[in-house]
């Protein structure tokens, strides 16, 4: 029978790799997200002001393909640490003391995420249970920027999870 750490470690590396793949997959349609956005805008900015075309679509799509973007990515960023960190403490803190500080922070921002994300589930079920549309001519239905919001939370939520997880179970080696 394998050991307890061997099976958490498995566990682990298992979580790690399937965490790493779905947000590769949720990244590269993010990237294309925000090119679309942008591609909108360009079109947008020249018919108006070209052609005289106006349109209300616009404005409301490249905001939820931007708000969807950045919720869904929030989770790769996390997970590769590429958010923006206090490096001057980093530098001054022993190895102990800065894990100890990554592990607290990664601590606080779970519960946090952990909370924005079930409050998050419950917007989504409202907008979809009250069949809730945004207030623009476009009227576009609201559970597509609050699933974006839900879903990036509740990635997020996981990968820091996985992470408070790896600093227990997976410490390591400092000289």
């Amino acid at each position: 029978m394998p050991e307890k750490s061997s099976i958490g470690s498995y566990f682990l590396g298992y979580l790690d790799l399937l965490i790493n793949r779905l947000n590769y997959v949720i990244v590269f349609f993010c990237t294309l997200a925000v090119a679309a956005a942008g591609c909108i805008l360009s079109w947008e900015a020249t018919a108006r002001y070209l052609f005289k075309i106006p349109s209300d679509w616009q404005d409301e799509v490249t905001i939820f393909l931007l708000v969807g973007s950045t919720f869904l990515s929030c989770a790769w960023v996390q997970q590769s640490r590429g958010h923006i960190g206090i490096q001057a403490l980093s530098s001054i803190l022993g190895p102990r003391a800065n894990a100890a500080r990554i592990f607290f922070g990664d601590l606080m921002s779970f519960l946090f995420c952990a909370f924005f994300s079930w409050k998050s589930w419950t917007l989504l079920l409202e907008a979809l249970e009250d069949h809730q549309i945004s207030g623009s001519a476009f009227g576009a239905p609201l559970w597509i920027p609050y699933s974006s919001m839900a879903i990036g939370t509740s990635l997020l939520s996981l990968v820091l999870f996985a992470q408070i997880l790896n600093a227990l179970f997976r410490p390591t080696v400092t000289h």
